[in-house]
Protein backbone atom coordinates (compact mmCIF):
# COMPACT_ATOMS: atom_id res chain seq x y z
CA UNK A 1 0.00 0.00 0.00
CA UNK A 2 1.34 3.46 -1.02
CA UNK A 3 1.77 6.37 1.77
CA UNK A 4 2.45 10.01 1.47
CA UNK A 5 5.75 11.25 1.50
CA UNK A 6 6.60 13.26 4.48
CA UNK A 7 5.74 17.24 4.40
CA UNK A 8 8.68 18.61 3.03
CA UNK A 9 10.89 20.73 6.52
CA UNK A 10 11.37 23.96 5.94
CA UNK A 11 14.33 25.93 5.06
CA UNK A 12 17.15 25.91 7.56
CA UNK A 13 18.79 28.90 6.42
CA UNK A 14 21.13 30.60 3.71
CA UNK A 15 22.28 27.45 1.48
CA UNK A 16 23.83 28.95 -1.71
CA UNK A 17 26.66 26.97 -2.62
CA UNK A 18 26.52 24.47 0.05
CA UNK A 19 25.32 20.78 -1.12
CA UNK A 20 22.71 18.81 0.98
CA UNK A 21 24.81 16.37 2.75
CA UNK A 22 22.93 13.33 1.96
CA UNK A 23 22.09 10.15 4.89
CA UNK A 24 25.38 7.61 5.08
CA UNK A 25 29.18 7.61 5.62
CA UNK A 26 32.74 8.17 3.14
CA UNK A 27 31.72 6.66 -0.53
CA UNK A 28 33.95 3.80 -1.41
CA UNK A 29 36.11 4.09 -4.23
CA UNK A 30 34.45 2.48 -7.51
CA UNK A 31 36.59 -0.10 -9.42
CA UNK A 32 38.24 1.25 -13.11
CA UNK A 33 34.88 0.09 -14.94
CA UNK A 34 32.42 1.69 -13.05
CA UNK A 35 33.94 4.97 -13.15
CA UNK A 36 31.75 7.38 -15.60
CA UNK A 37 34.52 8.21 -17.84
CA UNK A 38 35.59 4.97 -18.08
CA UNK A 39 31.93 4.31 -19.50
CA UNK A 40 31.27 7.18 -21.42
CA UNK A 41 34.75 6.61 -23.64
CA UNK A 42 33.78 3.48 -24.50
CA UNK A 43 30.54 3.93 -25.62
CA UNK A 44 31.85 7.26 -27.32
CA UNK A 45 34.11 4.46 -28.79
CA UNK A 46 31.39 2.25 -29.73
CA UNK A 47 29.37 4.41 -31.48
CA UNK A 48 32.17 6.17 -33.40
CA UNK A 49 33.83 3.07 -34.65
CA UNK A 50 30.16 2.24 -36.07
CA UNK A 51 29.51 5.44 -37.39
CA UNK A 52 33.19 4.91 -39.92
CA UNK A 53 32.06 1.58 -40.95
CA UNK A 54 28.49 2.50 -41.35
CA UNK A 55 29.31 5.48 -43.55
CA UNK A 56 31.97 3.00 -45.43
CA UNK A 57 29.27 0.70 -46.13
CA UNK A 58 26.51 3.11 -46.99
CA UNK A 59 29.30 5.06 -49.48
CA UNK A 60 30.40 1.64 -51.12
CA UNK A 61 26.80 1.24 -52.09
CA UNK A 62 25.78 4.53 -53.32
CA UNK A 63 28.92 6.17 -54.84
CA UNK A 64 30.49 9.53 -52.99
CA UNK A 65 28.22 11.47 -55.53
CA UNK A 66 25.11 9.10 -54.68
CA UNK A 67 26.34 9.56 -50.77
CA UNK A 68 26.48 13.00 -51.11
CA UNK A 69 22.99 13.76 -52.52
CA UNK A 70 21.24 11.18 -50.22
CA UNK A 71 22.92 13.06 -47.06
CA UNK A 72 21.25 16.39 -48.33
CA UNK A 73 17.94 14.53 -49.00
CA UNK A 74 17.66 12.24 -46.12
CA UNK A 75 18.98 15.44 -43.39
CA UNK A 76 15.63 17.81 -44.50
CA UNK A 77 13.20 16.21 -41.93
CA UNK A 78 15.39 16.00 -39.46
CA UNK A 79 15.62 19.11 -37.82
CA UNK A 80 11.54 18.74 -37.94
CA UNK A 81 11.18 16.09 -36.17
CA UNK A 82 13.98 16.48 -33.21
CA UNK A 83 12.38 20.07 -32.58
CA UNK A 84 8.75 17.94 -32.24
CA UNK A 85 10.00 15.37 -29.75
CA UNK A 86 11.54 18.25 -27.87
CA UNK A 87 8.89 20.17 -27.88
CA UNK A 88 6.80 17.37 -26.13
CA UNK A 89 9.76 17.28 -23.50
CA UNK A 90 9.17 20.88 -22.44
CA UNK A 91 7.74 20.14 -19.52
CA UNK A 92 10.43 17.96 -17.82
CA UNK A 93 13.42 18.20 -20.40
CA UNK A 94 15.79 14.95 -20.69
CA UNK A 95 19.31 16.05 -20.86
CA UNK A 96 20.86 16.86 -24.13
CA UNK A 97 23.31 13.97 -23.32
CA UNK A 98 20.78 11.10 -23.70
CA UNK A 99 19.49 12.53 -26.67
CA UNK A 100 23.01 13.26 -28.47
CA UNK A 101 23.54 9.52 -27.55
CA UNK A 102 19.98 8.20 -29.05
CA UNK A 103 20.38 9.77 -32.04
CA UNK A 104 23.60 8.77 -32.35
CA UNK A 105 22.85 4.99 -31.59
CA UNK A 106 19.60 5.11 -34.33
CA UNK A 107 22.06 6.56 -37.26
CA UNK A 108 25.09 4.91 -36.22
CA UNK A 109 24.69 1.53 -34.08
CA UNK A 110 21.10 0.11 -34.77
CA UNK A 111 22.01 1.04 -38.75
CA UNK A 112 25.55 -1.10 -38.57
CA UNK A 113 22.94 -3.75 -37.15
CA UNK A 114 20.17 -3.69 -39.37
CA UNK A 115 22.37 -3.72 -42.72
CA UNK A 116 24.34 -7.07 -41.38
CA UNK A 117 21.88 -8.71 -40.34
CA UNK A 118 19.23 -8.09 -42.89
CA UNK A 119 21.82 -8.82 -45.59
CA UNK A 120 23.40 -12.01 -44.04
CA UNK A 121 19.87 -13.07 -43.52
CA UNK A 122 18.39 -12.31 -47.05
CA UNK A 123 21.27 -14.00 -48.22
CA UNK A 124 20.96 -17.42 -46.48
CA UNK A 125 17.09 -17.40 -47.59
CA UNK A 126 17.77 -16.93 -51.13
CA UNK A 127 20.85 -19.67 -50.47
CA UNK A 128 18.68 -22.03 -48.85
CA UNK A 129 15.22 -21.54 -51.07
CA UNK A 130 16.97 -20.89 -54.47
CA UNK A 131 14.03 -17.95 -54.78
CA UNK A 132 15.89 -14.34 -54.77
CA UNK A 133 12.81 -12.69 -55.04
CA UNK A 134 10.94 -14.66 -51.55
CA UNK A 135 13.92 -13.87 -50.18
CA UNK A 136 13.83 -10.12 -50.55
CA UNK A 137 9.91 -10.08 -49.81
CA UNK A 138 10.25 -12.61 -46.77
CA UNK A 139 13.28 -10.55 -45.79
CA UNK A 140 12.03 -7.28 -45.94
CA UNK A 141 8.45 -8.33 -43.92
CA UNK A 142 9.90 -10.52 -41.37
CA UNK A 143 13.45 -10.18 -40.76
CA UNK A 144 13.99 -6.30 -40.93
CA UNK A 145 11.02 -5.48 -38.89
CA UNK A 146 12.43 -7.93 -36.03
CA UNK A 147 16.06 -6.65 -36.39
CA UNK A 148 15.46 -3.01 -36.91
CA UNK A 149 12.88 -2.73 -34.46
CA UNK A 150 15.31 -4.84 -31.88
CA UNK A 151 18.33 -3.00 -32.60
CA UNK A 152 16.16 0.52 -31.85
CA UNK A 153 14.83 -0.57 -28.98
CA UNK A 154 18.17 -1.38 -27.20
CA UNK A 155 18.79 2.20 -26.69
CA UNK A 156 15.64 3.07 -25.37
CA UNK A 157 16.50 0.01 -22.80
CA UNK A 158 20.00 1.37 -22.46
CA UNK A 159 18.55 4.65 -21.04
CA UNK A 160 15.95 3.33 -19.04
CA UNK A 161 18.59 0.60 -17.05
CA UNK A 162 21.29 3.76 -17.02
CA UNK A 163 19.20 6.82 -16.87
CA UNK A 164 16.59 5.87 -14.79
CA UNK A 165 16.39 9.50 -12.96
CA UNK A 166 15.68 10.61 -16.44
CA UNK A 167 12.78 8.34 -17.67
CA UNK A 168 10.00 8.87 -15.42
CA UNK A 169 6.96 8.12 -17.81
CA UNK A 170 5.21 7.21 -21.40
CA UNK A 171 6.41 11.19 -22.55
CA UNK A 172 10.19 10.31 -21.96
CA UNK A 173 9.60 6.90 -23.48
CA UNK A 174 8.15 8.40 -26.41
CA UNK A 175 11.09 11.39 -26.39
CA UNK A 176 13.53 8.87 -26.03
CA UNK A 177 12.54 5.91 -28.93
CA UNK A 178 11.22 8.98 -31.25
CA UNK A 179 14.46 10.84 -31.75
CA UNK A 180 16.34 6.78 -31.44
CA UNK A 181 14.26 6.15 -34.55
CA UNK A 182 14.91 9.82 -36.41
CA UNK A 183 18.43 8.85 -36.25
CA UNK A 184 17.88 5.58 -37.83
CA UNK A 185 15.85 6.76 -40.30
CA UNK A 186 17.96 9.57 -41.35
CA UNK A 187 20.76 6.84 -42.37
CA UNK A 188 18.41 4.52 -44.01
CA UNK A 189 17.27 7.51 -45.94
CA UNK A 190 20.63 8.52 -47.12
CA UNK A 191 21.11 4.79 -48.10
CA UNK A 192 17.72 4.60 -50.06
CA UNK A 193 17.98 8.02 -51.98
CA UNK A 194 21.88 7.36 -52.56
CA UNK A 195 20.77 4.30 -54.38
CA UNK A 196 17.77 6.25 -56.32
CA UNK A 197 20.05 8.48 -57.85
CA UNK A 198 22.76 5.99 -58.20
CA UNK A 199 19.90 4.26 -60.61
CA UNK A 200 18.54 7.37 -61.84
CA UNK A 201 22.75 8.31 -63.35
CA UNK A 202 22.76 4.86 -65.28
CA UNK A 203 18.68 4.94 -66.67
CA UNK A 204 18.77 8.87 -67.29
CA UNK A 205 15.85 9.28 -65.18
CA UNK A 206 15.30 13.10 -64.59
CA UNK A 207 12.49 15.60 -63.02
CA UNK A 208 9.81 14.09 -61.52
CA UNK A 209 9.61 11.20 -63.41
CA UNK A 210 13.38 10.17 -61.79
CA UNK A 211 13.39 7.10 -59.22
CA UNK A 212 15.08 9.87 -56.69
CA UNK A 213 12.31 12.01 -57.13
CA UNK A 214 9.50 9.08 -55.73
CA UNK A 215 12.03 7.93 -53.43
CA UNK A 216 11.72 11.49 -52.09
CA UNK A 217 8.16 12.11 -51.95
CA UNK A 218 7.38 8.73 -50.52
CA UNK A 219 9.95 8.46 -47.48
CA UNK A 220 10.52 12.67 -46.72
CA UNK A 221 7.34 13.80 -47.76
CA UNK A 222 4.52 11.44 -47.08
CA UNK A 223 6.37 9.34 -44.23
CA UNK A 224 9.15 10.96 -42.20
CA UNK A 225 7.58 9.87 -39.57
CA UNK A 226 7.28 6.45 -40.12
CA UNK A 227 10.50 4.81 -38.37
CA UNK A 228 9.54 7.33 -35.17
CA UNK A 229 5.90 5.91 -35.25
CA UNK A 230 7.17 2.24 -34.79
CA UNK A 231 9.64 2.97 -32.33
CA UNK A 232 7.32 5.17 -30.05
CA UNK A 233 5.41 2.41 -28.94
CA UNK A 234 8.23 0.89 -28.03
CA UNK A 235 8.87 3.59 -26.13
CA UNK A 236 5.18 3.60 -24.82
CA UNK A 237 6.04 0.56 -22.95
CA UNK A 238 8.87 1.12 -21.47
CA UNK A 239 7.09 4.52 -20.47
CA UNK A 240 4.09 2.45 -18.70
CA UNK A 241 6.67 0.40 -17.13
CA UNK A 242 8.74 3.14 -15.40
CA UNK A 243 5.06 4.51 -13.77
CA UNK A 244 4.70 0.73 -12.47
CA UNK A 245 6.35 0.08 -8.89
CA UNK A 246 9.11 -2.83 -8.43
CA UNK A 247 6.75 -4.93 -7.05
CA UNK A 248 4.59 -5.37 -10.57
CA UNK A 249 7.57 -7.20 -12.49
CA UNK A 250 5.14 -8.86 -14.49
CA UNK A 251 3.77 -5.75 -15.65
CA UNK A 252 7.40 -4.32 -16.40
CA UNK A 253 8.16 -7.26 -18.56
CA UNK A 254 5.22 -7.35 -20.57
CA UNK A 255 4.56 -4.07 -21.42
CA UNK A 256 7.70 -3.26 -22.61
CA UNK A 257 7.71 -6.57 -24.45
CA UNK A 258 3.87 -5.66 -26.02
CA UNK A 259 5.42 -2.34 -27.37
CA UNK A 260 8.26 -3.83 -29.26
CA UNK A 261 5.95 -6.80 -30.59
CA UNK A 262 3.39 -3.46 -31.97
CA UNK A 263 6.35 -1.87 -33.57
CA UNK A 264 7.52 -5.34 -35.52
CA UNK A 265 3.86 -5.66 -36.23
CA UNK A 266 3.11 -2.59 -37.87
CA UNK A 267 6.76 -2.36 -39.39
CA UNK A 268 5.72 -5.69 -41.23
CA UNK A 269 2.53 -4.39 -42.68
CA UNK A 270 4.07 -0.85 -44.04
CA UNK A 271 6.99 -2.88 -45.73
CA UNK A 272 4.30 -5.15 -46.83
CA UNK A 273 1.87 -2.73 -48.27
CA UNK A 274 3.64 -3.02 -51.62
CA UNK A 275 2.37 -6.54 -51.77
CA UNK A 276 -1.34 -6.07 -51.24
CA UNK A 277 -1.75 -4.31 -54.95
CA UNK A 278 -1.05 -1.65 -57.30
CA UNK A 279 -3.24 0.99 -54.05
CA UNK A 280 -1.53 -1.27 -51.45
CA UNK A 281 0.75 1.09 -50.23
CA UNK A 282 -2.16 4.50 -49.93
CA UNK A 283 -4.20 1.93 -48.51
CA UNK A 284 -2.10 1.27 -45.53
CA UNK A 285 -1.06 4.76 -45.44
CA UNK A 286 -4.74 5.85 -44.97
CA UNK A 287 -6.04 3.17 -42.99
CA UNK A 288 -3.32 2.43 -40.19
CA UNK A 289 -0.56 5.31 -40.47
CA UNK A 290 -2.52 8.27 -40.54
CA UNK A 291 -4.93 7.39 -37.77
CA UNK A 292 -2.41 5.80 -35.57
CA UNK A 293 -0.34 8.73 -35.94
CA UNK A 294 -3.08 11.20 -34.98
CA UNK A 295 -3.99 8.59 -31.83
CA UNK A 296 -0.71 8.74 -30.32
CA UNK A 297 0.08 12.19 -30.53
CA UNK A 298 -3.15 13.05 -29.24
CA UNK A 299 -2.02 10.73 -26.04
CA UNK A 300 1.31 12.43 -25.70
CA UNK A 301 -0.18 15.63 -25.59
CA UNK A 302 -2.71 14.56 -23.06
CA UNK A 303 0.01 13.17 -20.97
CA UNK A 304 1.61 15.95 -20.89
CA UNK A 305 -1.54 18.68 -19.94
CA UNK A 306 -1.60 15.45 -17.26
CA UNK A 307 1.67 15.90 -16.40
CA UNK A 308 1.44 20.23 -15.94
CA UNK A 309 -1.75 19.07 -13.26
CA UNK A 310 0.67 17.13 -11.36
CA UNK A 311 3.05 20.23 -11.20
CA UNK A 312 0.13 22.37 -10.04
CA UNK A 313 -0.81 19.86 -7.38
CA UNK A 314 2.14 18.46 -5.46
CA UNK A 315 4.36 22.14 -5.40
CA UNK A 316 2.01 23.95 -3.09
CA UNK A 317 3.37 21.81 -0.45
CA UNK A 318 6.66 23.24 -1.19
CA UNK A 319 5.27 26.44 -1.29
CA UNK A 320 3.74 26.19 2.18
CA UNK A 321 7.41 24.91 3.88
CA UNK A 322 9.28 27.53 2.34
CA UNK A 323 11.13 26.62 -0.52
CA UNK A 324 8.17 28.53 -3.17
CA UNK A 325 7.03 31.15 -3.36
CA UNK A 326 2.62 30.99 -3.17
CA UNK A 327 2.57 31.82 -6.77
CA UNK A 328 5.14 29.44 -8.26
CA UNK A 329 3.18 26.21 -8.50
CA UNK A 330 0.57 27.82 -10.67
CA UNK A 331 3.25 29.91 -12.51
CA UNK A 332 5.15 26.42 -13.19
CA UNK A 333 2.15 24.47 -14.18
CA UNK A 334 1.99 26.63 -17.19
CA UNK A 335 3.77 26.48 -20.38
CA UNK A 336 2.75 29.83 -21.69
CA UNK A 337 4.22 31.28 -17.92
CA UNK A 338 7.60 29.11 -18.06
CA UNK A 339 7.99 31.27 -21.46
CA UNK A 340 7.17 34.66 -20.25
CA UNK A 341 9.32 33.86 -17.07
CA UNK A 342 12.39 33.13 -19.34
CA UNK A 343 11.90 35.70 -21.57
CA UNK A 344 11.50 37.97 -18.75
CA UNK A 345 15.13 37.13 -17.05
CA UNK A 346 16.33 37.30 -20.57
CA UNK A 347 15.63 41.18 -20.69
CA UNK A 348 16.07 42.34 -17.78
CA UNK A 349 19.42 39.79 -16.60
CA UNK A 350 20.70 38.43 -19.70
CA UNK A 351 21.13 34.92 -21.24
CA UNK A 352 22.73 33.49 -18.23
CA UNK A 353 19.43 34.39 -16.22
CA UNK A 354 17.39 32.69 -18.31
CA UNK A 355 19.16 29.39 -18.62
CA UNK A 356 19.20 29.94 -14.84
CA UNK A 357 15.28 30.10 -14.53
CA UNK A 358 14.82 27.41 -17.50
CA UNK A 359 17.34 25.52 -14.93
CA UNK A 360 14.69 25.90 -12.39
CA UNK A 361 11.86 25.25 -13.98
CA UNK A 362 13.21 21.89 -14.51
CA UNK A 363 14.41 20.85 -11.27
CA UNK A 364 11.03 21.95 -9.97
CA UNK A 365 8.88 20.04 -12.31
CA UNK A 366 11.31 16.62 -11.23
CA UNK A 367 10.58 17.68 -8.02
CA UNK A 368 6.42 17.62 -8.71
CA UNK A 369 7.06 14.23 -10.38
CA UNK A 370 9.45 13.08 -7.63
CA UNK A 371 6.86 13.43 -4.61
CA UNK A 372 4.22 12.42 -6.91
CA UNK A 373 5.63 8.78 -7.13
CA UNK A 374 6.06 8.83 -3.93
CA UNK A 375 2.55 9.46 -2.80
CA UNK A 376 1.99 6.57 -4.90
CA UNK A 377 4.64 3.99 -3.43
CA UNK A 378 7.08 4.42 -6.53
CA UNK A 379 9.88 6.78 -5.58
CA UNK A 380 12.06 3.71 -4.01
CA UNK A 381 14.62 4.45 -0.87
CA UNK A 382 16.18 7.24 -2.57
CA UNK A 383 13.73 9.91 -2.23
CA UNK A 384 14.37 11.72 0.47
CA UNK A 385 18.35 12.13 -0.61
CA UNK A 386 17.06 12.60 -4.17
CA UNK A 387 14.49 15.60 -2.81
CA UNK A 388 16.62 17.39 -1.09
CA UNK A 389 19.41 17.54 -4.00
CA UNK A 390 16.25 19.06 -5.78
CA UNK A 391 15.04 21.57 -2.83
CA UNK A 392 19.38 22.43 -2.93
CA UNK A 393 19.14 23.71 -6.75
CA UNK A 394 15.90 25.44 -6.51
CA UNK A 395 17.16 26.95 -3.08
CA UNK A 396 20.89 28.24 -5.20
CA UNK A 397 18.51 29.51 -8.32
CA UNK A 398 15.62 31.28 -6.28
CA UNK A 399 17.56 34.87 -6.67
CA UNK A 400 17.31 34.73 -10.41
CA UNK A 401 14.13 32.52 -10.93
CA UNK A 402 11.22 34.15 -8.08
CA UNK A 403 11.26 37.48 -9.48
CA UNK A 404 10.85 36.39 -13.57
CA UNK A 405 8.09 33.66 -12.39
CA UNK A 406 6.19 35.70 -9.72
CA UNK A 407 6.27 38.43 -12.83
CA UNK A 408 4.93 35.48 -15.02
CA UNK A 409 2.19 34.25 -12.22
CA UNK A 410 0.45 37.86 -12.49
CA UNK A 411 0.72 38.21 -16.26
CA UNK A 412 -0.77 34.79 -16.69
CA UNK A 413 -3.61 35.19 -13.99
CA UNK A 414 -6.79 35.00 -14.61
CA UNK A 415 -9.26 37.30 -13.94
CA UNK A 416 -10.76 37.44 -10.40
CA UNK A 417 -14.07 37.65 -10.00
CA UNK A 418 -15.80 40.62 -8.27
CA UNK A 419 -18.79 40.24 -6.26
CA UNK A 420 -21.94 41.66 -7.18
CA UNK A 421 -23.24 44.63 -4.43
CA UNK A 422 -25.89 44.33 -2.42
CA UNK A 423 -27.24 47.26 -3.61
CA UNK A 424 -29.87 48.32 -5.95
CA UNK A 425 -28.16 48.72 -9.24
CA UNK A 426 -29.97 50.78 -11.92
CA UNK A 427 -32.96 51.24 -10.29
CA UNK A 428 -33.60 47.72 -9.42
CA UNK A 429 -32.41 45.47 -7.04
CA UNK A 430 -29.44 43.30 -8.24
CA UNK A 431 -31.04 43.38 -11.79
CA UNK A 432 -28.17 42.06 -14.32
CA UNK A 433 -26.29 39.97 -11.54
CA UNK A 434 -28.39 36.98 -10.96
CA UNK A 435 -30.07 38.20 -7.81
CA UNK A 436 -33.99 38.43 -7.71
CA UNK A 437 -35.74 41.68 -8.45
CA UNK A 438 -37.30 43.74 -6.01
CA UNK A 439 -41.03 42.94 -5.69
CA UNK A 440 -42.21 46.46 -5.61
CA UNK A 441 -41.16 49.35 -8.11
CA UNK A 442 -38.05 51.03 -7.74
CA UNK A 443 -38.71 54.88 -6.89
CA UNK A 444 -37.97 56.91 -10.12
CA UNK A 445 -38.08 60.78 -9.15
CA UNK A 446 -39.40 61.45 -12.76
CA UNK A 447 -42.54 59.20 -13.22
CA UNK A 448 -45.32 60.51 -12.77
Amino acid sequence: MATSPPHPSYPSGPTDGAPFAGPGGPLRHAHWWQRAWVRYGALSTLLAISGLVILALVREETGTEGFLVGLGLAVLPVPLLLAAFRWLDRVEPGPWRNLLFCFAWGACAAALIAIVANSFATRWIATATADPSSADTLGATVIAPVVEESAKAAAVLLVFLFRRRDFTGIVDGVVVAGVTATGFAFTENILYLGTAFGTDQLTGGTGIASVTAATFFVRIIMSPFAHPLFTVLTGIGFGICALSTDRRRLRRVVFPLCGLLLAMGMHAMWNGSSAFGEYGFFAVYAAFMVPIFGLLTWLVIWTRQRELKTVRAELPAYAVAGWLTPAEPYALGSMRARRIARRYARRHAGKTAAREVARYEAYATSLAFLRHRARRGRAGAGFAVREQELLGELWRRREAARPALDHAARVTAPPVPVAPPPWPVHGVYGQGYGYRAAPYPAYNPYRS
